[in-house]
């Protein structure tokens, strides 16, 4: 299979679906694709800070801050954006006001604005940071 082949394939999936491919991957090579948002991330603050010029942020966390009312819904769009089971959605909601319920790590402004969007009208109350 080509590299072609392979990001045409990853392009036709799901969020959900790739969210479960990056797990596997993560799994069965030892590594968190974590690390290198957090890396790639770092040297973008750290030229703002050398320029001397505020840049606009390009990466934020999306936080859970309150639940409201239904919880249940607020459950099923964690699941939806996350690709996590039940059980762990359910353990993220319940952090709701915690730096724990951290929904999605290194978004771009556009998917947390989308995000913190699909969260506000199941009824929580979301903070970008």
């Amino acid at each position: 299979m080509t590299k072609e082949e392979i990001i045409k394939a990853i392009e036709e999936m799901t969020v959900a679906e790739l969210a479960e491919l990056v797990k596997e991957l993560e799994d069965k090579f030892g590594v968190s694709a974590a690390a290198p948002v957090a890396v790639a991330a770092a040297p973008a603050a750290g030229g703002a800070a050398a320029g001397g010029e505020a840049e606009e942020k390009s990466s934020f966390d999306v936080f859970l801050k309150e639940i409201g009312d239904k919880k249940l819904q607020v459950i099923k769009v964690v699941r939806e954006i996350t690709g996590l089971g039940l059980k762990e959605a359910k353990e993220v909601v319940d952090k709701a006001g915690s730096a724990d319920a951290v929904v999605k790590k290194g978004a771009s402004k556009e998917e947390a604005e989308q995000i913190k969007a699909k969260l506000e009208e199941a009824g929580a109350t979301v903070e970008l940071k």
